[in-house]
């Protein structure tokens, strides 16, 4: 196929317009998701209400110029249910996720705030504890929390602890690192087993009855994404998939770049742990929150070259190249399953597991 890229994102586009209308009425959980619901707020009534060109491109990060530097801008929330889960904490977790938006979008963090919402009556030894973890990720990082804020409200108009972060930073690659540049041919990998993080939350909130020996994967992706940039100058884009797993993740990249996805399914690294509850629950480990795993999308040239490089890195021993870009169905993502049939990965729908991050 040659048409060009332009055109071909333009009938995405076309396609898509009207698939994601807000015709909700109040906001449910769903809304929090990170798949259908979520973009229908966002496109249905942020965009269209705080509408500017640069929030109107849907990326993670926001990039602005100041002083002649190029400078990208981050904000998260995190409402995570338990606080404390294997492998982290709500406070090492909201350090880790801002840090993996600004490293997705080819940018070296200059500081990061931290505001915080408290209820009434939460323990001063559990924040404490929350902060030192804050603390000791961001010592790990090499950056530092400048500045904060702090709110308290009465019992039971907060669960616990809300924290919010704002990451900083400056853009370290000449090129433009976006799900707009993707092309057929275009190989994608994925640094590590997904699933990990939803499925450690699932056993940590104890109300499915799973007994779970699994880790959160918490982690920053930075030194995979700093090799991967500095060693590869042709890398179309870095993504981070957390809410909604790597499904979702990779519907997005194919609608910005009017590519169709297919992935392979004895690529996709799953560990038996969260494989076994995701079949208990009725849950594809592609849509399950990861929190420390790097998606990256090369020219085919450089796919095993990439490979290495995240194979290299202790946080990417089992990276996988799981997927392939081409040029048709425009828009779609679709899964070759290892008995050499083929089924659609749609978007997230509904809110399977809320408050993941």
């Amino acid at each position: 196929m040659n048409e060009p890229l332009l055109e071909r994102i333009e009938r995405v586009r076309q396609a898509q317009r009207g698939k994601y209308y807000l015709n909700d009425t109040v906001v449910s959980m769903a809304h929090g998701s990170g798949g259908k619901s979520s973009q229908a707020l966002i496109e249905g009534l942020v965009v269209p209400a705080l509408h500017n060109p640069e929030l109107a491109r849907l990326e993670d990060c926001a990039r602005l110029q100041a002083g002649g530097q190029r400078l990208v801008v981050t904000t998260d929330s995190y409402v995570i249910d338990p606080i404390f889960f294997p492998g982290g904490d709500i406070g090492s977790l909201a350090v880790h996720g801002t840090l993996n938006d600004l490293a997705t979008s080819g940018a070296e963090p200059l500081g990061l705030t931290l505001a915080m919402i408290l209820e009434e009556g939460f323990p001063l030894d559990s924040l404490r504890r929350i902060l030192e973890s804050a603390g000791e990720a961001c010592r790990r990082a090499g950056v530092s929390i400048v500045t904060g804020d702090t709110k308290v409200v009465g019992r039971g108009k907060c669960d616990q602890i809300f924290l919010t972060t704002t990451g900083v930073g400056w853009i370290r690659v000449s090129h433009q690192l976006s799900m707009d540049s993707v092309q057929p041919g275009d190989r994608i990998l994925i640094s590590g087993p997904v699933g990990d993080h939803g499925v450690a939350i699932m056993g940590a909130r104890g109300d499915m009855g799973l007994e779970l020996d699994v880790l959160s994967d918490s982690a920053p992706v930075s030194s995979m994404a700093r090799r991967l940039l500095e060693e590869i100058a042709s890398v179309r884009c870095l993504k981070d998939p957390t809410r909604g797993g790597v499904a979702t993740a990779l519907n997005e990249i194919a609608q910005k770049s009017g590519c169709a996805i297919a992935v392979e399914e004895g690529q996709v690294p799953v560990r038996a742990e969260v494989r076994g509850a995701c079949e208990l629950l009725g849950l594809d480990p592609l849509y399950v929150a990861n929190e420390g795993r790097l998606l990256a999308v090369v020219p085919e040239a450089f796919a095993q070259q990439a490979l290495e490089i995240l194979q290299a890195d202790e946080a990417g021993r089992e990276a996988r190249i799981f997927a392939t870009a081409l040029a048709e169905p425009v828009g779609t993502v679709y899964l070759r399953t290892s008995l050499g049939g083929t089924r659609v990965l749609d978007m997230l729908a509904g809110a399977p597991l809320p408050r993941i991050c």
